[in-house]
């Protein structure tokens, strides 16, 4: 755990005793702040009080003796309608921040030459596995990688902070709007589109959270930024004409004059004074879809400009396992591939995954979301069947046979494994593809979108043993005779 030493002999209050929260508590406790934690839930505090962290109720609290709040980031301190807790700070002048400007603070107390290295990752969508590919290629690179933040552990739960370590950052807006104080050394935007607007209040509002993953870097520190959407291209000319640091475009499907970009699943990169092609997505394990591709350009340019060598950073790049349920590759019988993307829960995510595969064989369904299934028309194409599941079964299957596509009603997730598995193991297209993307939440037959993916992978694994047996056997047999 870092300690949070910069807090020593302030009164901080903390609200939100989730994993982050309880964290920032015990952080600052032995930093030696003084802390006054609170939650609205009873459970959360017990938890808490059990960890060591000092409960006090906050609204019977004089708030002109706390110093600062750290406020959990899911917790609103303006729109769509601020907290008792920030509106009691608010009054009082008490600024509301988060655990990652905690972890920012105790980082630049350290003289520059003992600074870790940062790289933190933003935008609406590939977050997780940009921030996860970067944390494997550091990995494979021998570099002490620290990977948390909105991912994983929180900031302040990893390892104590040493000139060595490299902190790789998932950071949400959430997050970014309650933090002043990070130096990125490598700072990404990856993308944006319309997402948490009630908090936010507009696309402005989210796009300025944001873009604060780009304060108070320098000329020596990298801003890297998918331009593949109309944001991004706007913000790298506009970083371009100020000057204030090394600005690095990022494209997963066209060439850029600089940067690094990716054509046809062929990563480049313009970063060293000449074009390089650096390695063949085509051909890395947990990288399906042009929307990894920005992802992989990302990573490579972050980990690039801290110094590793490209030739490390291709390897590393290729034997990238992927993210649990999300486009997770969880093996092959004979030709059939078995993909679980779990966490695809809504239509939006559905979409990247049934745009990168052909020959489809599609479990879906679950506990839908408003609109049903009908803005992915233009992927049906990709579908040779589909196998609907929960709720949204009957819906689901109106919606695909008024498109002319072939399904059937399974209800459970295993019956719809074994039929996907027996009419793919039938059929005579090429690489034909078993995909869970459900593109509905988990909670009619399932407690989480991990709990349904760990069981498609549990009966998935246990078709493959049950044909690498078989093949085995047979091997015997014929050695036999």
């Amino acid at each position: 755990m870092i300690e949070a030493g910069t807090f020593k002999g302030k009164t901080i209050a903390v609200f939100g005793l989730g994993r982050s929260g309880i964290t920032a508590a015990l952080s600052l406790q032995k930093g030696g702040a003084k802390v006054l934690a609170w939650d609205d839930n009873e459970t959360s505090r017990k938890v808490a009080e059990e960890d060591g962290v000092r409960i006090v109720d906050l609204k019977q609290t004089d708030w002109e003796t706390i110093d600062e709040l750290v406020l959990s980031p899911g917790v609103p301190h303006e729109l769509p309608q601020a907290h008792w807790s920030a509106e009691k700070a608010k009054s009082a002048g008490v600024p509301i921040i988060c655990d990652i400007e905690i972890f920012a603070r105790e980082v630049m107390a350290r003289a520059p030459e003992r600074r870790p290295k940062i790289i933190a990752i933003t935008g609406t969508n590939g977050k997780s596995t940009t921030t996860s590919l970067i944390g494997h290629i550091l990995s494979e690179a021998g570099r002490d990688a620290q990977v948390g933040g909105n991912i994983g552990r929180g900031v302040l739960d990893l390892e104590s902070i040493y000139d060595a370590a490299n902190y790789v950052l998932e950071l949400s807006s959430y997050q970014l709007e309650r933090t002043f104080s990070l130096k990125a050394n490598a700072a990404i935007f990856l993308n944006l589109t319309p997402d948490h607007l009630d908090r936010h209040g507009d696309m402005k509002g989210y796009e300025k959270a944001k873009l604060r993953v780009f304060d108070n870097q320098t000329k020596q520190d990298a801003a890297i930024i998918g331009v593949d959407g109309s944001e991004g291209k706007r913000t790298c000319s506009r970083l371009l004409a100020s000057n204030g640091r090394r600005v690095l475009p990022i494209s997963g499907k066209r060439s850029l004059g600089r940067g690094v970009c990716v054509i046809k699943g062929k990563l480049y990169s313009l970063m060293d004074g000449q074009c390089q092609m650096i390695v063949n997505l085509n051909d890395a394990v947990g990288l399906d879809g042009q929307h990894n591709w920005q992802n992989a350009a990302a990573a490579y340019a972050a980990v690039r400009a801290i110094g590793l060598k490209p030739e490390t950073i291709g390897q590393a790049i290729l034997t990238f396992p992927g993210l649990e349920h999300r486009l997770e590759n969880i093996g092959s019988v004979g030709h059939v591939k078995y993909v679980n993307d779990s966490k695809a829960t809504n239509v939006d995510a559905a979409a990247q995954a049934l745009g990168t595969y052909d020959n489809i064989y599609w479990i879906a369904g679950g506990k839908a979301k408003d609109g049903g299934i009908a803005e992915l028309k233009p992927h049906f194409k990709n579908i040779t069947r589909a196998y609907l599941i929960g709720e949204a079964a009957r819906d689901f299957e109106a919606t695909l046979k008024d498109n002319k596509i072939s399904a059937k009603i399974c209800k459970e997730l295993h019956i719809a494994i074994m039929c996907a598995t027996k009419d793919a193991l039938a059929s005579r297209a090429p690489n034909p593809v078993i995909l869970l993307s459900p593109a509905c939440a988990s909670f009619d037959q399932f407690r989480n979108f991990e709990v349904r993916g760990d069981a498609f992978r549990t009966q998935v694994q246990e078709i493959i043993d049950m044909f690498e047996r078989e093949k085995a056997n047979a091997g015997l047999n014929a050695g036999v005779a």
